[in-house]
């Protein structure tokens, strides 16, 4: 037993035998200071491992004390015999002082001898692998079994953990078998290692023969003046010169890079080759200029639509601020334009699509038109994945492409009639295109780059905004069409629609004319509309048997009012407002309809049976509402109305609203169903040149609607004089045209008594009728 200070080994194992150099640091330089300060220059060195000591050490000698070659002092040790460590004992200096009991080593036995030959065997293998040959002669030529295994300590594929364990292990025998066990797990390893290494090596070096083998074909077709197999150019240099933003342009030499390396029959190449064409024939850098001339601009509008005055004016409020930003050279927030997005709603043939066009001319730019109608798929909006067969970009990428201009105008046509499916929801995938304050960054799924649309001008279209998600319908701006009166269809059809059907039907204007007298006669008994559809199919039908009688007739000939019904046949639409209304129980109310504003009857009537109220017409769970709310008012106050209440309570009342084969809801029949039920109860027809529109409540409150406008112009259409509104629309009257607000008188109305009293006849007046 020997009393010996401590020498702390961190990340380190000293075994018997071993010569190593130590770095001095607090604890290591104690122990030798304290070794040598006692004349016996022995310390017993111990592994530490996360600041704990093992059972087992070595005893050493310090065989030298100095400095590296970088200046750090250390002490050269050598292992002398294993050592257990016994209890602290104390000694002079900082060193901590143990008692150290020596091992003794113990005899060879067993397979020890096999072990040890198995053992050189291997070792030899790793160190031939390393080309330490000198080691191997090293290793050859021990005879020592307990010198063989311990002198593993040096060995740098061993884990710290391994060599603690060789240390721990007095038996030499034990100490062989543990390191054949770990050199066999060594060469195995190392073996797995080199030959993915090897196949890593063999793939690069056939990609990049491959490649070289590529380059020289290329090079020899362009010396004999030939083309590519696949007639595709050299996309690297195709992409370096062309003129795309610093992203797009490292994405694009990423996959040109990918093309390079990819084999020709990799089903690869044909997507990134199609990906690179979509990007190089992509817009990136070209913008038409912008008409800066408002007066210009207003030309252009009010020669190609008449009427539109909303709109004309939106278009032109977005030019002068885009010219006002221009000049004082600001850009929006989060892009370089305005972000602007109409939605422009009305009924069919008012010119929605059209306006598109001519917004397009007035601000200079390119138009493309994208219809959106039964769509049901979110990828035909973001593109497909790369990844899918046939993937192609999305619709608002092939706008741009086709337009060649990054600030087009885009028409998103029909985007009330997109529809969910199994693929998504398109209108949602709408959001990210129309929102300013995030389409300067759209990212469509088949390209991945980022696309700045906040310089591209949306105008969608809807006949039923109500159908656009709400989510949708707030990123624009709405603007309604709500319909042309008789004077601007008559404009219309002289400006636009009947020289476009004469050019169409093969005629010149010296062969035929037609007179004002004759397109307002058929706008008002012939196609009753909100649009001019149905007029320019009128004009149409006209040129057609003209050109029929040109066969036979001298040219020009001229149609008149009076030469309609030989064209056109006898007037499908007359006045039926005061045939309808004669019969006391009907009420004349108007509507909104897919198709624009239409006049609506409604008809009660009473008969013995079962109290209660009957409804037919098909009607919808509001107009129900509004039938049961006009039956209990009336029942409620009619003494005070003048109406007996047992006129509409002891009997069957039948409440019907005609072409029973239409669906019709909507809160806007209230007054009318009011109007009718009461004008059954007294027996007093209800005036013939009145229409109504609006909601009722129980205690007689008349509510506000939607759509008054073309509410107005269908009464007008129709040949009604007067109307009654509720009276908070009547800041709606404002949008209404001049021409129609002189032709109507408008009452406006805010409880339901007024409105009885206003539309039904005076007793007096039904009894001179009666007589009459």
């Amino acid at each position: 037993m020997a009393t010996l200070p401590v020498l702390p080994l961190t990340d380190a194992v000293l075994l018997p035998g071993m010569t190593v150099p130590v770095t001095l640091d607090n604890n290591t330089q104690a122990a030798v200071d304290a070794a040598r300060a006692a004349g016996d220059n022995r310390v017993l060195a111990v592994p530490r491992v996360d600041g704990e000591y093992g059972p087992t050490g070595v005893i050493a000698l310090i065989e030298k004390v100095g400095r590296l070659p970088d200046g750090e002092p250390a002490a050269v040790i050598r292992g002398l015999s294993r050592a257990k460590i016994g209890s602290g004992v104390p000694g002079p200096g900082a060193a901590l002082w143990v008692e150290a009991t020596e091992l003794d080593e113990t005899p060879p036995a067993g397979k020890a001898r096999e072990l040890a030959t198995e053992y050189k065997a291997l070792v030899k293998s790793v160190l031939q692998q390393r080309g330490a040959w000198q080691v191997i002669d090293a290793v050859e030529r021990m005879t020592d079994l307990s010198e063989l295994a311990d002198s593993a300590g040096y060995a740098p594929w061993l884990s710290l953990e391994q060599k603690i364990e060789l240390l721990n292990a007095p038996d030499v025998t034990a100490r062989l078998d543990l390191l054949v066990g770990w050199v066999r797990d060594y060469l195995a390893e190392q073996e797995v290692t080199e030959r993915i290494t090897n196949d890593v090596r063999e793939g690069l070096e056939k990609s990049q023969r491959e490649f070289l083998l590529r380059q020289q074909l290329a090079a020899i077709r362009k010396e004999l003046g030939e083309d590519e197999p696949d007639g595709s150019a050299d996309y690297r240099s195709r992409v370096e010169s062309a003129d795309l933003p610093e992203k797009v342009r490292e994405a694009a030499m990423r996959e040109v890079g990918k093309l390079e390396r990819a084999s020709d029959q990799s089903p690869e190449t044909s997507w990134i080759r199609t990906w690179l064409d979509t990007v190089l024939e992509m817009p990136w850098s070209t913008r038409t200029d912008d008409n800066t001339d408002l007066k210009a601009a207003r030309e252009v509008l009010d020669t190609d639509h008449a009427g539109l005055a909303d709109v004309k004016d939106r278009i032109l409020e977005y030019l002068a601020v885009r010219n006002r930003r221009a000049e004082r050279n600001l850009q929006v927030v989060g892009g370089r334009g305005s972000g602007a997005v109409l939605a422009l709603g009305g009924p069919p043939g008012v010119g929605k699509t059209s306006l598109g066009e001519s917004v397009a001319r007035a601000l200079g730019r390119k138009f493309v038109r994208v219809s959106l109608g039964g769509i049901r798929d979110e990828a035909e909006i973001r593109g497909h994945r790369r990844t899918y067969v046939g993937a192609a970009p999305g619709r608002i990428v092939r706008a741009l492409k086709e337009a060649g201009s990054m600030n087009p105008v885009v028409l998103l046509d029909e985007v009330d009639k997109l529809a969910v499916g199994y693929a998504g929801d398109p209108a949602a995938a709408l959001l990210e295109v129309l929102d300013p304050a995030q389409n300067h960054t759209f990212r469509d799924h088949y390209l991945e780059v980022d696309l700045d649309l906040s310089d591209v001008l949306f105008l969608a279209t809807a006949n039923v905004v109500e159908n656009i998600p709400g989510p949708l319908l707030d990123r624009m701006e709405l603007v309604t069409l709500d319909g042309y009166t008789e004077e601007e269809k008559v404009a219309i059809g002289r400006d636009h629609l009947w020289p476009r059907q004469v050019e169409r039907a093969g005629l010149t204007p010296s062969e035929v004319s037609i007179t004002d007298e004759a397109l307002g006669a058929i706008a008002g008994e012939y196609t009753r509309e909100a649009g001019v559809r149905q007029l320019e199919r009128a004009l149409a039908k006209i040129l057609r048997k003209v050109a029929v009688a040109l066969a036979s007739e001298s040219a020009p000939i001229r149609v008149d009012e009076t030469d309609l019904v030989r064209y056109l046949g006898r007037p499908r639409f007359t006045p039926e407002s005061a045939e309808r209304t004669a019969t006391p129980g009907v009420a004349t109310g108007l509507a909104v309809t897919g198709a624009g504003g239409d006049v609506l009857f409604i008809e009660a009537t009473s008969m013995e049976g079962e109290p209660g109220l009957t409804l037919t017409g098909q009607l919808g769970d509001v107009m129900k509402e509004s039938a049961h709310i006009a039956l209990s008012y009336l029942r409620s106050n009619g003494k005070r109305l003048g109406i007996d209440p047992n006129a509409l309570a002891a009997k069957r009342i039948h409440l019907h609203v005609p072409a029973g084969a239409v669906p019709k809801d909507g809160p806007s029949a209230g007054i009318t169903m009011v109007t009718a039920l009461a004008s059954l109860a007294t027996g007093r027809p209800v005036r013939p040149e009145f229409g109504m529109t609006g909601e009722v409540t129980l205690s007689g409150r008349v509510l506000p609607i939607g759509g008054v406008k073309q509410k107005l112009l269908a009464a007008h259409r129709a040949g009604l004089t007067e109307v009654i509104i509720p009276a908070r629309n009547e800041p709606d009257l404002d949008d209404l045209p001049q021409e129609v607000r002189d032709a109507l008188t408008i009452h406006v109305l805010g409880d339901v008594s007024d409105v009885l009293a206003l539309a039904l006849r005076p007793a007096d007046e039904r009894e001179l009728l009666a007589a009459a």
